[in-house]
C-alpha cells in the first residue's frame, strides 16, 4: 500500500504525540521532500521524523505536473499531489481543503486528520477521539467546524453525554 502525507497530519499528530498511529495503521508513509522541509520548519519535530524510519522521503520526478500544481498550492500540497499521481498511490493523507479538491480532480483518494483519528479508534489504536479532537482545537489551534465535530463524535460513539 502507498500512502503519500501532506505536512498537517503528521505535524498535527507529533503535537498530539499520536504520531505512532501513522505506523500503526499504514506501517509506512511516503513524503515529497518540500513537506520534509515544511515538518522540519517546527525544530522539536526533526529529531521525531528523524528517528523515524518509516517515514520516507522521495521526490517528485514529474516537475511538469508540479509546476502546474505549485500555480495553484503551496510548494508541500504541490508536491505531495505530484508524487501521489506519479506513484499510483493508494491514498493521501492531506487537510487543506484546496489541495483535498485537486487531489480529488487527479482520482487520489484522500483522508485527513480527523479521517486518520476516527480510523484509528475503529482499529482499535486508540480508546478515545474526544480528548484529541479538543486537544487539537484548544491547545493546538486546529480548526474544526462545530457540525463536523459533533458528526465525528457521533461516528466514533462518543457524543453521549
Amino acid at each position: 500500500m502507498i500512502i503519500i502525507s501532506d505536512t498537517s497530519v503528521i505535524t498535527n499528530l507529533i503535537q498530539l504525540e499520536e504520531i505512532e498511529i501513522l505506523k500503526k495503521l499504514f506501517e509506512e508513509i511516503i513524503i515529497p521532500p518540500a513537506v520534509n522541509e515544511e515538518i522540519y520548519q517546527i525544530p522539536s519535530q526533526k529529531p521525531i521524523i528523524e528517528s523515524t524510519p518509516w517515514i520516507k522521503t522521495i521526490p517528485v520526478k514529474d516537475k511538469d505536473l508540479f509546476n502546474k500544481l505549485l500555480d495553484q498550492l503551496d510548494k508541500g500540497e504541490a508536491e505531495a499531489i505530484a508524487l501521489s499521481v506519479e506513484l499510483k498511490a493508494d491514498l493521501l493523507l492531506i487537510d487543506e481543503k484546496k489541495g483535498r479538491k485537486i487531489a480529488t480532480e487527479y482520482g487520489i483518494k484522500i483522508t485527513g486528520l480527523i479521517g486518520i483519528l476516527i480510523e484509528a479508534k475503529h482499529a482499535k489504536i486508540i480508546n478515545k477521539v474526544k480528548p484529541l479532537l479538543d486537544k487539537l482545537i484548544y491547545e493546538i489551534g486546529f480548526r474544526i467546524n462545530p457540525k463536523l465535530y459533533n458528526r465525528v463524535l457521533s461516528i466514533v460513539d462518543e457524543d453521549k453525554k
